[in-house]
């Protein structure tokens, strides 16, 4: 009922709508509305002397309701303010309703111009209250108003819909009828004559209010604008036959019932209206259509991509299966030459037999080279193998199946779904010029690997070229799901409590393992590098471990990187902007460089060239360096912070930057004007950046994902589509390591987690949560404010070493 009011406009505001078109048949059924209503209450002996626009409301489908009479006085104004509450429809049903409640057939109900109501007999003029007399609010009400400010809101919305007071002054005067001017009370001409004036203001639309006023009150003497004359002929006929000056010669309500302008309009209203809802009818079938035929083409995409994965796989399942085949045909044909190797030694002496046998041999291996030749999707060539697919299939019955509870597989089945047919359908890249921009890297320092091959090698590479596309995305996708489901935990081998009573902040920073990875050392906020064996700690028994090594720097270390050529070296970068090189032998520093003007967060020794490392800092610079030499060879400036910087595995050529503007930036260092290849895809800082081999490599960011980049994939100097982008562990502000190993990649996260993921899935593969006891006093800590700071694997092991915020180190191992 709210919702319906607040869609109802008072018959005044349409009227004056600046905006507004007479149409014909929309203006005749709105009069004869009125009409009806008026006549109901002549009916039943009542005068409405509120036949004006401001007594009547609109729906939004041209329903026209009589509602309380509307007053120009303070008390009535109130009582409009309040509308939603004391405004009531008066239809047809309404005053059919209100007739029982009538006094003497003989007198009539005057709704009187000031909203009181008179009863005026026949044969006196006695007054008394009327029943549509407005009600003023209730104390009730006006407390519960204050009270609901929801209400009160609903109110002004409703009352913005009715006219001002102003307004309803020269309403009334414009309404009031020739005798009731003179004095004498309102009778059933009276409404007639209000009729003629407002069917008069229907056909009407004036340009200015000026003129509006003008032609209204030239309206009681029946002078009628031209322009409505000319246009409106019959309407403005029988509007001066409403607006007679004498109430004798007014119509009476039935003739104006009777009338052939009416009742003519009437039919053609009918037939209008009828048309009306024909096309609407036919309007909702047209918009159902649309939608059927919408969902049909959205089923039927839907239908098609079904389709296309379903072909995918069955071709896949028949490329796998025909695999299966010709390995167990290898396999079965190395039984058989181990037979016949046994025979030839135990049957050496029978000729003939040994000649069978070679013949045997000979056979096998012709069929082994036809199983070898199955590549195509012919019917006939595998229904020659039908029997021993089904020999596979029953075999593999007989196997633990997949779904067994707690299984990996079937636990992220919809997410491993989604990496095969993202690594199914991607694209194979066979154009030149990406793989020439980094060829160089793979050959630095070990010659080139270009040569010109005849025509032979050239088929022959064409060959095995076709052969290695027709499956290229299985062997990626396979490697992944057995790495997925290799491992099913994460176990703590060794514990390290570096707990120091001295300082405040435990805070691991870093970690590092040497050449050989015998050795790692720990290096944070402590202000120490701490170096232990790792073979011993595993070995020992005891709770406490002590560090073989420890060098005591001045301020704290945010970062540490071994060589990987030179065993004894291990460089450093501080919070004050020093880069340091240790001489780990000798428990000293071996070089210092002062170059950097705020606090550097990286350091990498390039495995390529020993003698090359680079740092990178606050002060947006990255700096070169070569351990022969005692200033930087080379900067390179960029707009924001750096945070990592790595060398590419292969070549001391190449180098990757991650940067506080939220990007990646891949360098040839000898043009550092710009950078190679800018790498576009995070969201907030980068905070490491790690080569997984010489072509691509995993940013990490405080957005909570890391991403893969493959930089063969790159045809111009920006690239923003990533291979994968892994999300499951959480990481918005602090720095919590990155490390990778055969095709792993391990991350801390802020929920205090190590969380290790796969290159070829986007979820993680083994989480290990770090318990939240304080090392120095064996109290459980707060855990939410501790976070995995470092990480580092042990070379190609399964072996992890991890520590967080609280000081805690642990050895951790893939089983």
């Amino acid at each position: 009922m709210e919702e319906r009011q607040r869609c109802d406009v008072s018959l005044r505001q349409w009227l004056d709508k600046p905006d507004r078109i007479v149409d014909l048949q929309e203006c005749l059924h709105i009069f004869r509305q009125v009409v009806e209503i008026v006549n109901l209450a002549h009916t039943q002996g009542i005068v409405v002397c509120n036949t004006r626009p401001s007594c009547f409301v609109m729906t939004s489908f041209n329903h026209v309701s009589f509602i309380k009479s509307a007053s120009c006085t303070s008390s009535r104004s109130d009582s409009y303010d309040n509308a939603s509450n004391q405004h009531s429809s008066l239809s047809h049903q309404d005053m059919q309703q209100q007739q029982s409640r009538l006094g003497n057939e003989d007198s009539t109900q005057v709704l009187s111009p000031s909203g009181t109501s008179q009863i005026v007999s026949r044969s006196s003029s006695l007054h008394s209250s009327s029943i549509y007399m407005s009600r003023l609010p209730s104390v009730e009400e006006i407390e519960e108003n204050k009270l609901e400010s929801q209400r009160r809101v609903e109110i002004e919305e409703i009352k913005q819909a009715f006219p001002p007071k102003q307004i309803l002054l020269v309403e009334i005067n414009w309404y009031t009828s020739p005798e009731e001017l003179a004095g004498a009370p309102s009778s059933f001409s009276s409404d007639i004559y209000r009729l003629g004036v407002l069917l008069f203001e229907l056909f009407s639309t004036f340009s200015s209010t000026k003129e509006k006023l003008s032609t209204m009150s030239n309206l009681r003497y029946r002078v009628l604008p031209p322009r409505l004359l000319l246009k409106w002929p019959k309407e403005a006929s029988f509007c001066l036959w409403l607006l007679q000056p004498k109430p004798s010669i007014r119509p009476k309500m039935s003739e104006v019932l009777r009338s052939e302008f009416l009742n003519e309009q009437w039919e053609d209203w009918e037939e209008h209206e009828a048309a009306i809802k024909l096309g609407k009818t036919i309007e909702e079938q047209e918009l159902l259509l649309e939608f059927l035929l919408q969902v049909k083409q959205r089923k039927q995409e839907a239908a098609d991509k079904l389709y296309e994965a379903l072909s995918c796989v069955s071709s896949d399942i028949e490329e796998v299966m025909e695999q299966q085949i010709i390995l167990k045909s290898k396999s079965s044909l190395h039984l058989e030459v181990r037979r016949d190797d046994l025979s030839k030694f135990s049957k050496v002496d029978d000729p003939l037999q040994g000649l069978a046998e070679n013949e045997d041999f000979a056979s096998l291996g012709s069929r082994k080279s036809f199983r070898t030749g199955l590549g195509s999707h012919n019917v006939e060539k595998c229904d020659v193998h039908l029997d021993e697919i089904q020999k596979s299939k029953t075999c593999s019955s007989n196997q633990p199946t997949v779904q067994s509870k707690g299984c990996p597989l079937m636990n992220n089945f919809r997410i491993l779904e989604s990496a095969y047919f993202s690594t199914r359908c991607r694209p194979i890249r066979l154009t030149e010029k990406p793989l020439m921009m980094y060829s160089s890297i793979s050959c630095i320092g070990r010659g080139s690997n270009f040569s010109t091959g005849g025509s032979v090698d050239s088929l022959a590479s064409k060959v095995r070229h076709s052969e290695a596309t027709k499956s290229i995305w299985k062997n990626p996708f396979l490697e992944g799901l057995c790495k997925y489901l290799s491992y099913s935990k994460l176990k703590v081998r060794v514990e390290l409590k570096q707990g120091d009573l001295l300082n405040s902040s435990n805070l691991v920073c870093s970690l590092s393992f040497d050449r050989d990875r015998e050795l790692f050392a720990t290096a944070g906020v402590s202000r120490k590098i701490k170096v232990y064996e790792c073979d011993m700690i595993l070995n020992e028994s005891c709770d406490i471990h002590y560090p073989v090594i420890e060098m005591a720097s001045r301020s704290k270390l945010s970062s540490i990187c071994w060589n990987t050529y030179i065993k004894s070296q291990i460089a450093s970068s501080d919070f004050e902007g020093v880069v340091q090189v240790w001489d780990v032998a000798r428990s000293q520093v071996f070089m210092e460089m002062r170059e950097h003007e705020k606090r550097v967060w990286s350091v990498d020794f390039s495995s390529a060239d020993p003698m090359k490392l680079a740092s990178g800092s606050d002060d947006g610079a990255v700096k070169l360096w070569n351990i022969n030499q005692g200033g930087s060879t080379g900067t390179i400036g960029t707009k924001a912070n750096v945070c990592c910087v790595q060398f590419a595995p292969d070549s001391a050529c190449y180098l990757a930057i991650g940067s506080a503007d939220h990007k990646v930036y891949f360098y040839d260092l000898r043009n550092t004007r710009m950078p190679l290849v800018t790498l576009n895809g995070h969201k907030k800082t980068v905070s490491y950046v790690k080569f997984v081999d010489s072509t691509s490599l995993v940013s990490a960011s405080t957005d909570n994902s890391l991403k893969l980049w493959d930089l063969s994939t790159s045809t111009s100097q920006v690239l923003d589509s990533p291979l994968q982008t892994f999300t499951g562990h959480m990481n918005v502000k602090n720095f919590v390591g990155l490390s990778i190993s055969d095709g792993y990649i391990a991350t801390g996260s802020e929920t205090n987690e190590v969380v290790i993921y796969h290159k070829a899935f986007p979820m993680p593969v083994l989480s290990f949560k770090f318990d939240g006891t304080d090392p120095l006093s064996g109290h459980r800590a707060n855990d939410v404010a501790n976070f995995v700071s470092a990480v580092c694997w042990r070379g190609q092991s399964t072996t992890l070493l991890a520590a967080n915020s609280a000081g805690i180190v642990k050895l951790l191992e893939m089983v």
